[in-house]
């Protein structure tokens, strides 16, 4: 029962990654923010072993530092 949670969270991490990459009407700093988000949350979800927590907060965490890094 534990491997189908992890394929759940993961299968969410990626379908936040590609929706969010298929914005293309955004700004530079909004890409660098979605791209940290979904980087995060595919992290968070690694290294959580698939959590709902690991991947949320890694998210998070992504796309504060993206937004950041285009300022």
């Amino acid at each position: 029962m534990k491997s189908i949670g992890k394929v759940k969270s993961n299968a969410i991490a990626i379908a936040i990654l590609l929706s969010l990459v298929g914005c293309s009407g955004m700004s530079s700093q909004d890409k660098s923010t979605a791209v940290g988000a979904g980087v995060g949350a595919v992290g968070g979800a690694i290294l959580t072993g698939g959590s709902t927590a690991g991947t949320v907060g890694g998210a998070a965490v992504g796309g504060i530092i993206g937004h950041e890094v285009k300022k």
